[in-house]
């Protein structure tokens, strides 16, 4: 039988490889590349999932750590954690991110599931529990992790969880006139 907390923490471990692994052979241009109406990009939810990791399972439970967050000016930009600004490189979101993981692997490791945790801007369910937010983070980066599936597909049509684990039909060949059946089907609604 497992741990639940090596469970939470492979899991957390599987969407964090998930996220930078749709990042992995891209030029700069098409990792900033907002792709959605709302600016949704690749680099941007990188650096979003590390300071929201960071704020959850680094400060939320009264641990500091070494890496330098970066500066977010909420009021003056509500989106600055969903992109990379000017001045950040893409080494320097990749490299946060990955600091990132090792804080808060480091928090995981140190100290129990039941640990005292506190997020101010949760109103009245401020007070919870390290595990609460563990699986708080897990959720986050999952859905974020499912975004640049989309996205990555969209680029170069990348898909599946990982290298070693495409998630998809060996043979995808037939994906085109898949396409066309699904467009015809939704076509006939009209």
């Amino acid at each position: 039988m497992t741990d639940t907390k090596d469970d939470l923490a492979r899991y957390l471990r599987a969407a964090r490889e998930a996220l930078l692994w749709k990042c992995e052979g891209l030029e700069e241009y098409d990792l900033r590349l907002p792709r959605t109406p709302t600016g949704t990009n690749l680099l941007g939810l990188v650096k979003h999932c590390a300071i929201v990791e960071h704020g959850y399972l680094v400060t939320c439970v009264g641990r500091t750590s070494d890496v330098a967050m970066p500066e977010c000016d909420w009021d003056a930009d509500p989106n600055i954690d969903l992109y990379a600004t000017a001045d950040e490189t893409v080494d320097e979101i990749l490299a946060l991110h990955r600091a990132v993981a090792a804080a808060a692997d480091a928090t995981i490791a140190a100290l129990p599931l039941d640990a005292p945790a506190h997020v101010p801007w949760w109103g009245a369910r401020a007070d919870t529990t390290l595990g609460r937010l563990l699986i708080h983070v897990i959720a986050e980066l999952h859905r974020h992790a499912g975004h640049a599936d989309i996205l990555r597909e969209g680029i170069d049509g990348l898909v599946g969880l990982g290298p070693a684990n495409p998630n998809m039909a060996d043979d995808v060949a037939h994906l085109p006139a898949h396409h066309a059946r699904l467009t015809e089907l939704a076509e006939r609604t009209r």
